[in-house]
């Protein structure tokens, strides 16, 4: 392994994820001096002493092998090149399951949203997730309960691609309840970490992540989330690197969707409802837009404004004269005879040779202009 793919291993175990400091370093002399004036200890280094200390890169990777995880850094094949758009880039990450990280992000959804999730939330998390799998979308979360928890399963349910993003080391399983869920991620998409095998999931471990899901990503979908939902954190990640956020609506008297509420009202996120508005959404321009929603299509929906006025005067039972529709629309008659003789041909009227009614059967065809 060479000098770089150790110094970055290193400082996943050193340094705490978005410390602007180091990166700043790294980005002036580079991962592997950087590492060194760490371990030197001066100055502003010694912050770092106790890490320092126990730093054993070798038993990191070692432990990594075991679970079957791989370092991957910036400028591999399947580095996931947006993250180089975040102001603090992750060193490294350590991948565990057999997709090619790149690949599978490369047309990506993050779905996310609150861990005390309703049935409601949970339900259309897991069919979103179903239905942009099925649609060759990677889905993306944070294998937290709730919300998180059903968008990898709906994705899972029909055999598609999804990526965990951890807090955590991606050999400790967190939270513990979900080490069923995390294995069955890891055998056919990926478990991912920025910070070093055996890590321990921490609040500020927790916000870093979301900032991984939001870069990663084509954009981010909140389903369910309260005024003070973590997900929205992953809002403000999405919203500072330009990528588009999508937010599922609830009942307006939940306090479980009012964060989703908040951000459609504050224009940080379009309000979508399926699959398809969120592929419309982050996808690409034309190839990936979803026809717009329409009621049903109703016998005369398309008819010229005088011809719509005379079948709106005509009865279903009985019959009118030419003389009594005249009166009803204030047409000329001559206008009203042709209109009684279109809607006869497009099978919306019907007479009996003086008077005009609507055609009984309401199968009759829209007239297309």
């Amino acid at each position: 392994m060479s000098d770089v793919r150790r110094a970055r291993a290193a400082l996943s175990r050193l340094v705490e994820p978005g410390d602007k400091a180091v990166h700043a370093l790294v980005g002036e002399v580079g991962p592997v001096e950087a590492v060194e004036r760490i371990c030197a200890g001066r100055g502003t280094y010694a912050r770092f002493g106790a890490r320092v200390r126990t730093l054993d890169t070798g038993r990191d990777l070692a432990t990594a092998a075991k679970v079957g995880a791989r370092l991957v850094v910036p400028g591999d094949d399947e580095w996931p090149e947006r993250l180089d758009d975040l102001p603090t880039p992750p060193f490294c990450l350590w991948v565990r399951g057999p997709v090619p990280l790149g690949e599978a992000l490369g047309r990506s959804v993050a779905v996310v949203g609150a861990r005390i999730a309703s049935s409601y939330g949970e339900q259309l998390a897991a069919e979103l997730a179903a239905g942009l799998a099925t649609r060759g979308w990677t889905v993306v979360s944070g294998a937290a309960f709730g919300i998180d928890a059903a968008a990898h399963r709906g994705a899972l349910a029909v055999d598609g691609a999804t990526v965990a993003m951890l807090a955590s080391g991606v050999d400790r399983v967190y939270p513990a309840a979900h080490s069923r869920l995390l294995a069955r991620i890891a055998e056919t998409g990926a478990v991912v970490s920025e910070v070093a095998p055996g890590c321990a999931p921490m609040k500020s471990r927790f916000l870093q992540r979301n900032r991984l899901i939001a870069a990663a990503t084509r954009g981010t979908v909140v389903v369910e989330a309260g005024l003070r939902s973590g997900s929205r954190n992953t809002v403000t990640h999405a919203s500072e690197l330009a990528r588009p956020v999508g937010a599922v609506p609830g009942p307006v008297t939940s306090m479980s969707s009012a964060g989703c509420h908040q951000e459609i009202r504050d224009g940080r996120a379009t309000l979508v409802t399926s699959a398809d508005e969120v592929i419309d959404l982050v996808g690409d321009l034309g190839q990936d837009a979803c026809e717009p929603a329409r009621g049903p299509v109703a016998a005369g929906d398309a008819l010229l404004p005088r011809d719509a006025a005379v079948l709106e005067a005509l009865p279903y039972r009985g019959g009118l004269d030419l003389e009594r529709v005249v009166a009803l629309t204030t047409l000329p008659p001559l206008i009203v005879r042709a209109a009684l003789t279109r809607l006869e041909l497009e099978g919306l009227a019907e007479t009996d040779g003086t008077t005009w009614r609507k055609r009984r059967s309401r199968t009759a065809h829209a007239v297309v202009q």
